[in-house]
């Protein structure tokens, strides 16, 4: 389930032992003709937001019944090889922005 808040893409899903969670999507990406997502918890208190430890859950898109959803990956090495290319996109996405708030102060 996608909902809108404040810009921010969040999705509530829900973990095998059946609890909802809400997360933000920070990037997807294709990578051998799958599509894979990185998201973090989402907080609405920005003090709980801060608090947290920042985990980046990686989840890859499946069909089942025509339907697509976001599923665990289940290789570990997969896991581990998304999960570095994605924190390798974020890092540069967030440099970037930490120049051009730099270079605004300037």
């Amino acid at each position: 389930m996608e909902e809108q808040m404040g810009g921010a893409n969040l999705y509530t899903l829900v973990d095998e032992e059946g609890k909802e969670q809400v997360f933000e999507m920070l990037d997807s990406m294709e990578v051998d003709d799958k599509v894979y997502y990185a998201l973090t918890p989402y907080f609405e208190d920005p003090k709980e937001q801060l608090d947290s430890d920042g985990e980046l859950v990686v989840l890859v898109e499946e069909e089942v019944d025509g339907e697509m959803y976001m599923a665990t990956i289940e290789d570990d090495a997969e896991y581990e090889r998304i999960g570095a290319l994605f924190i390798d996109r974020l890092s540069a996405m967030f440099d970037d922005e930490d120049e051009d708030e730099d270079e605004d102060e300037e």
